[in-house]
């Protein structure tokens, strides 16, 4: 599955996820690809302790702030410093990255916002107001020109996310969020189960939410060293069938210490579900098998494969 969908495909595949895992029984879990945080905040109700990782800085930042974060919120006085003269230009953006993805007056509106986040003084507090521009972001983005006068002001929008915003799960757990290679993740954490959420789309810099992270890592020159560091990995994005089943079956490799696999895929021009299942059974025993068809959403049918 792309992890970025629409809202009701996202919605339907994460009820998939939750009604396979229900069945499970574990007291940790780690999601070497996070991407959105909606799992991890699920599984923290059910007092699960969640151990996370994404290579992408967005996603990093906003399982820190919905994933780790046990109590903080942003409250009104946050708000009102973030939003402290939003739109006032100063003499040069401190973010020049913005200027490439928003109109002039909204990347004024988000340099500035963005300058005031950095300047919380809790980094959960600097997490969930990064997380808020990256929705607000989301919003401003899904206007073009023709619909641009429908848009409310980016203030008017950023607060009433604001509002909107889940206050944070404690599962009186220390929830961990990594930032590296997924490969690292695993080979060093500890937990009951692995949820490995395959990815099916481009993490790099063609991926259709690119702009997320060089909004969060403000420029756009670091894609080098990212590719270098997820090269020969699932996070590399392409690659031939047989380095996609060859890096696959890495991971799983390397996943080996775990007690428990739920492997969650869909069917791709790189693998068939046949081919997945046969990996995971020349490295350990499959329990069950779920499927659950996608294809008037996404073109896809989902499956979760589980061990134990």
């Amino acid at each position: 599955m792309a992890f970025d969908q629409s809202s009701n495909s996202t919605n339907r595949w994460l009820a998939f996820e939750l009604s396979v895992l229900r069945r499970l029984k574990f007291n940790s879990v780690l999601i070497p690809f996070v991407g959105e945080p909606d799992l991890g905040v699920h599984l923290k109700r059910w007092g699960v302790r969640v151990l996370v990782n994404d290579c992408r800085q967005w996603a990093w930042t906003k399982s820190v702030a919905r994933v780790e974060n046990n109590h903080e919120r942003l409250n009104e006085d946050d708000l009102e410093i973030l939003l402290a003269d939003a739109y006032v230009p100063g003499y040069e953006l401190r973010h020049k990255i913005s200027r490439k993805w928003f109109r002039e007056i909204d990347a004024w509106w988000f340099d500035n916002v963005r300058a005031q986040a950095e300047n919380l003084d809790s980094k959960y507090k600097r997490a969930l107001a990064i997380s808020l521009l990256i929705s607000a972001a989301d919003y401003a983005r899904s206007f073009n020109d023709e619909t641009l006068l429908l848009r409310q002001p980016l203030s008017a929008a950023f607060r009433r996310l604001w509002k909107i915003e889940q206050p944070p799960i404690n599962n009186k757990q220390e929830n961990i969020c990594h930032a590296g290679t997924a490969r690292d993740f695993l080979a060093e954490a500890r937990g009951d189960l692995l949820f490995l959420r395959l990815p099916q789309a481009e993490l790099g810099r063609n991926a259709q939410c690119a702009w997320r992270e060089e909004y969060a890592r403000g420029a756009d020159d670091f894609w080098p060293g990212f590719e270098n560091a997820t090269a020969n990995s699932l996070e590399a994005g392409t690659y031939t069938k047989t380095q996609y089943l060859r890096f696959v079956e890495d991971a799983l490799e390397t996943s080996l210490h775990l007690p428990q696999w739920a492997l969650c895929f869909a069917e791709s021009r790189f693998a068939s579900a046949e081919e997945i299942v046969e990996i995971v059974r020349r490295l350990r025993k499959v329990d069950a098998i779920y499927t659950k068809d996608f294809s008037e959403l996404t073109g896809a049918r989902a499956t979760i494969i589980t061990t134990n």
